[in-house]
């Protein structure tokens, strides 16, 4: 445990940071996870919803730091093929 004032609080930061981080990132795990079901059942309407969740969740994540934008843009594309080959 460290001693100086400002290094106890950067160690309380940083473990408040962590926990949201985890939530954000289970979150967005969840919203993938309920596009693939969507998809596997073969239920167009439900998988376009899933879709624009999802799409949205990826787009936060770049922006929050937690998936790099060429990461992000190859989610979406995968998504995007899944989704027109339910048409």
């Amino acid at each position: 445990m460290p001693n100086i004032k400002s290094a106890k609080k950067r160690v309380l930061v940083n473990e408040a940071k962590a926990a949201q981080n985890k939530a954000a990132r289970s979150a967005l795990k969840t919203n993938l996870k309920k596009f693939e079901a969507a998809v596997a059942e073969g239920n167009r309407s439900e998988a376009e919803g899933a879709y624009k969740v999802a799409v949205k969740a990826v787009d936060k994540a770049v922006g929050h730091g937690l998936l790099h934008k060429n990461n992000a843009a190859n989610k979406k594309s995968k998504m995007t093929i899944k989704l027109n080959k339910l048409a």
